[in-house]
């Protein structure tokens, strides 16, 4: 079953209107609960007026942080850790003092969303403004503090380092220095933010339901911020309208649900508008680097020396991960014996930053691609050709850069073949057709441009996933996992390697995951990990669960548990298929049968988990072929190619549609994407009137070759694909469109590459 692509189990209930989604979920007696937020990006609370909101028919509850007895007054840390870099708290709602527009102040409770809406304009709240801190770089140099007891704006400080790269770069042949930034993005999921919490009447259990990735995080949170058992809190996740990584974090929204479906004693939901899923739902990516890159005369890579800011928002929740993670991966597939990168991460005015698909490493490559590309056109290179000499080599591998991973430890890339796969994008696109169409169009006023970037990624973070598998009297097979799926096709690659392990019939198989009730424990998706981590613990307890097949089988059918084969749910003795019966009476007989005496557990039935070692390395290329109109600005997009090695694709097509969807969001970063604040703190793009993402009449096909080198890590050589797709795109883009019109002096320092930014490059 693994390498074969059989169509996705979930797509026709979903596609047949049958998704259940955080806003059709109800239950009688049902309450719905909205947020005050700020209007200020940085202010002192003097009050907070609720009494004329209370007074509204419907109004049920209106609570500011003065009212929330017995709920923690700040977000609690994931499992009990601690942060890194300086001491700061999060308000579940805000105390005393506003960090940025929308954050929660206040919230009223009511039976009808009209009441709601009445309840909340009836609320008023008395600001006395502070000053904003605007951008990371005006933060830094500004006397006032975001948060009490700093000393300046900086959260924390991530560095990586090796060999010398001050002495090297001294001896480069040239030096090619640039300021360059990547913007703030929002992830913008057709689903927005949304959580539904009730109390079970026959267990007391507080059930909440979230747009979560991370349900194991919640139900832990909420348990913390209320002081309940953990195990008095369920948490169902729903079917979820796309995540992409903002969807991670918990958010106090999803604590003032609970809280208030366990004070009320009923039913409560909240479901964000767009402009609130805007304003605070996490952001990410927004970047600016101070960056040297050093080449000796042939092109070779003689060192890269490099600073960052880092924007993260009020609340630095990721502490220095994604910082790490930009300053890990900018060497990428390349040799670089002497590399120095330092990430500040800095404390503004803004909505917090969370981990947007790829994190931190679409960053990296941004900058690196963009150099390699400047370089190449003052060396007189073809880019590609650039890259061909300097690319790390098949016989190098495992190669180690000499930096460590955010996992602490040292990192050491898979088996791949970056070069090989470099040709495959290549020619897929195909690169020396579209160079030849650039030259019969150099004269015209629609330029052609062909930009290339590659990157090397680490995926599938730890510390762990687990897997239950239970065959059925009836030969269904369950398998309970701890990760959700937004889209990825769990249910459908789970099954495969479930099938192919256990010999169970695919049509057989059912995955079920989202309830911390079915299974114990799950770290939530994200980090390219699912299929990494998630996939061995199928694999491992499929394995296991075969195992007692076997042994029961062997009772039944009167011979050793060795020569047992189980295929396609149908069990028989090596050599003679007609001494068979099916898995679901072997099930059915384990229940009592002595031979599993020896497991101590009677049932075809285990839970297991699985520890990688450290992350996979996974390699990739992008190319991009734009036509840009020099009179009107305007970029359009002619063709893009995709090469990705996921060591071992489990289902082909669903590895190709990650690839693609993940293409588009880096294509936006390119050409329109960028969440935009004002000096004042106050968010200019609240809206999708105003925030522009992709629409498909704007894409040309998006062609993917797979170039699989197994994994070393894990024992089904997967290496993580979800976020692979959406890493090169803004540098293929930017470097395309330079590439179309270099010769009118542009260097382009920054994305998107709208039309209006590109007018101003031509110094119109």
């Amino acid at each position: 079953m693994i390498g074969i692509s059989p169509r996705r189990k979930e797509d026709q209930r979903l596609l047949s209107g049958g998704g259940r989604f955080v806003d059709d979920l109800t239950r009688d007696g049902l309450l719905h609960l909205g947020v005050v937020r700020s209007l200020e990006a940085h202010a002192r609370v003097t009050k907070v007026a609720l009494d004329r909101a209370r007074k509204i028919s419907g109004v049920v509850a209106a609570w500011s942080a003065a009212d929330l007895d017995g709920v923690a007054p700040h977000m609690p840390t994931a499992y009990g850790g601690s942060q890194k870099g300086r001491a700061w708290s999060q308000p579940v709602l805000a105390r005393g003092v506003v960090r940025f527009v929308g954050e929660a102040v206040a919230v009223v409770v009511a039976e009808s969303p009209y009441a709601l809406a009445d309840g909340l304009e009836a609320v008023t709240v008395d600001y006395q403004r502070l000053p904003a801190l605007a951008t990371a770089e005006s933060a830094l140099g500004s006397a006032t503090k975001l948060h009490e007891g700093w000393a300046d704006n900086t959260a924390i400080v991530a560095k990586g380092a090796v060999g010398d790269a001050e002495g090297a770069m001294a001896g480069a042949h040239l030096v090619v220095h640039e300021k360059l930034r990547h913007p703030r993005l929002s992830s913008a999921p057709i689903e927005t933010r949304g959580a539904f919490a009730y109390k079970d009447r026959e267990s007391g259990v507080l059930v909440v339901s979230s747009s979560t990735q991370s349900p194991y995080t919640l139900r832990d949170a909420v348990a913390a911020a209320l002081k309940l058992p953990t195990e008095s809190v369920r948490v169902v996740v729903p079917d979820v309208g796309g995540g992409f990584g903002p969807k991670g974090p918990i958010y106090p929204e999803e604590i003032l649900v609970a809280a208030a479906a366990h004070r009320l004693g009923r039913p409560v939901k909240w479901v964000e508008s767009r402009r609130e899923n805007f304003a605070t739902m996490g952001q990410d990516r927004e970047q600016d680097h101070d960056a040297r890159i050093g080449f000796n005369r042939d092109g070779t890579i003689v060192a890269i020396d490099a600073t960052f800011l880092a924007d993260v928002g009020a609340y630095p929740i990721q502490g220095d991960g994604l910082t790490a993670n930009t300053v890990n991966h900018m060497p990428g597939p390349y040799r670089v014996a002497h590399y120095r990168n330092t990430g500040t991460s800095v404390v503004t005015t803004k909505a917090l930053n969370a981990a947007y698909r790829a994190a931190g490493r679409p960053e990296a490559v941004f900058v690196m691609e963009r150099l390699m590309d400047i370089g190449a056109r003052r060396l007189g290179l073809d880019p590609a050709e650039l890259r061909r000499r300097n690319f790390i080599r098949p016989a190098d591998m495992p190669y180690r850069p000499g930096l460590t991973y955010k996992d602490g430890v040292a990192v050491s890339y898979d088996p791949g073949d970056f070069p090989a796969a470099f040709e495959r994008a290549l020619a897929l696109l195909p690169y020396d057709e579209w160079r030849r169409r650039q030259k019969s169009q150099a004269s015209s006023g629609r330029r052609i441009g062909i930009g290339i970037a590659c990157y090397a990624q680490g995926t599938g973070l730890g510390p762990y996933e687990g897997a239950t598998v239970r065959v059925d009297p009836s030969g269904k097979v369950y398998v309970y996992i701890g990760v959700t799926g937004q889209g990825q096709g769990h249910a459908t690659t789970l099954a495969q390697i479930a099938a192919a392990e256990l010999g169970a019939a695919w049509e057989d198989v059912v995955v079920s995951a989202g309830d911390t009730s079915q299974h114990p424990y799950g770290m939530g998706t994200g980090g390219s990990r699912v299929a990494a981590n998630s996939g061995p613990a199928v694999a491992q307890t499929a394995r296991e669960v075969r195992e007692r097949a076997a042994r029961v089988a062997a009772e039944m059918l009167e011979c050793a548990p060795e020569d047992v084969r189980i295929e396609q749910s149908r069990v028989h003795v090596v050599g003679m298929p007609d001494r068979a019966v099916s898995l679901g009476r072997v099930a059915h007989a384990a229940v009592k049968s002595k031979a599993l005496k020896a497991t101590g557990e009677p049932g075809l039935n285990a839970c297991t988990y699985f520890y990688p070692d450290t992350v996979t390395w996974a390699f990739g290329t992008h190319a991009a072929a734009v036509s840009v109109d020099v009179e009107t600005c305007e970029v359009r997009l002619l063709a893009y190619s995709i090469v990705h090695d996921p060591g071992r694709a489990i289902n082909p097509t669903i590895v190709e549609a990650q690839l693609q969807g993940g293409a588009v969001q880096g294509i936006g970063a390119g050409l329109m994407e960028e969440i935009v604040y004002d000096a004042s703190g106050q968010l200019l793009t609240g809206s999708l009137m105003d925030y522009a993402i992709p629409k498909a009449d704007q894409l040309p096909p998006l062609p993917v070759a797979l170039d699989e080198h197994p994994s070393t890590i894990n024992p089904l050589g997967i290496k993580g694909v979800g976020e692979s797709g959406a890493i090169p795109g803004a540098a293929a883009i930017a470097n395309a469109v330079e590439d179309a019109v270099a010769d009118l002096g542009v260097v382009v320092r920054e994305v998107p590459i709208t039309p209006a930014r590109l007018f101003r490059l031509l110094g119109r």
